[in-house]
């Protein structure tokens, strides 16, 4: 279901056409990072719908890395729910962390940077995939993986980690 040079080329073009069209007051001022990885076009649309609600956010930037996109945006409050809202609608891994950025001079208070890690597993739910040895089920990603073996019906708790290896 993931093409990768239909998809990048898509998401470039989309990416860019919201960026050009916003207006900006600094233009090169953002406050956290959306790291977009192994994701497809539905995941770009949402994260687009959902830039575009809201008034006081936009892009700062867009980078093309390796597996995807890095997506620099003007609220770390607002990238952090939608953080939450890309891992309950489609299920994949998230990871927030935070980086001291500077000081406000003024009040000596530190201001961070928040990066927001979205990555899609190569499967979803209902996938039947290999784990050592046995096929498991998937039945539904939020910040563990819930699977149940096929042969015997357990059912298990997994984290990502121990997916991907």
């Amino acid at each position: 279901y993931y093409h990768p040079i239909l998809s990048n080329t898509y998401i470039f073009i989309n990416l860019y056409i919201l960026l050009n069209h916003m207006e900006k007051k600094h233009k090169d001022y953002f406050e956290g990072t959306l790291q977009l990885r192994n994701v497809d076009d539905e995941v770009i649309d949402f994260v687009i719908k959902e830039i575009e609600k809201t008034e006081d956010i936009y892009i700062a930037k867009v980078k093309k890395v390796t597996n995807g996109f890095d997506i620099y945006i003007s609220r770390q409050r607002f990238l952090r729910s939608l953080g939450n809202k890309l891992q309950q609608k489609f299920g994949g891994q998230i990871k927030v962390s935070t980086k001291l950025h500077t000081r406000h001079k003024q009040t000596g208070r530190e201001l961070h940077r928040v990066n927001v890690l979205f990555r899609m597993p190569k499967f979803k739910k209902g996938d039947i995939i290999d784990y050592k040895g046995d096929k498991i089920e998937i039945i539904s990603m939020h910040k563990k993986v819930f699977a149940k073996d096929v042969k015997t019906g357990k059912k298990l708790n997994l984290s990502f980690k121990d997916l991907v290896k």
